[in-house]
């Protein structure tokens, strides 16, 4: 499908291409993603802290940390919540192997952002409620 001409009879200009986020930028944006292993030292609710803080000290740097960030904490807050149910499920037996499952897909999802972040590609994590855009 081509381009319609402007009302002049002229072709509107290409997109301005977006350059690569800064090696800063990813190193912050890649600690947005590991911040979550803040876990190990406040289950339940370090995997969300430690996103948020390094997402609100760093999000006005670089608009590359503010999706990540944003899309980190998204990723930790829906983690939490469908853990919560996994305990709830506990109750009658099959909560155990779903948190089981929940966890390390959380874990291998929390890296593989870390990866996309660091390499400067953007990330979004698959099975995750938005409330933060």
């Amino acid at each position: 499908m081509s381009e319609q001409p402007q009302s002049d009879g002229t072709l509107p200009e290409p997109p301005l291409p977006v350059p690569p986020p800064s090696a800063e930028a990813r190193k912050w944006a890649m600690l947005c993603h590991y911040a979550a292993f803040a876990w190990f030292l406040a289950p339940m609710v370090g995997n969300v802290i430690g996103p948020l803080v390094v997402w609100q000290l760093k999000r006005e740097a670089d608009p590359y940390i503010d999706a990540q960030g944003r899309e980190a904490l998204n990723f930790q807050i829906t983690l939490s919540l469908a853990l919560m149910v996994c305990g709830v499920l506990a109750w009658i037996l099959i909560g155990f192997p779903l948190m089981v499952l929940v966890s390390v897909v959380g874990l291998v999802l929390t890296v593989i952002g870390g990866i996309k972040a660091n390499e400067g590609k953007p990330w979004r994590y698959p099975f995750c409620i938005r409330l933060l855009s």
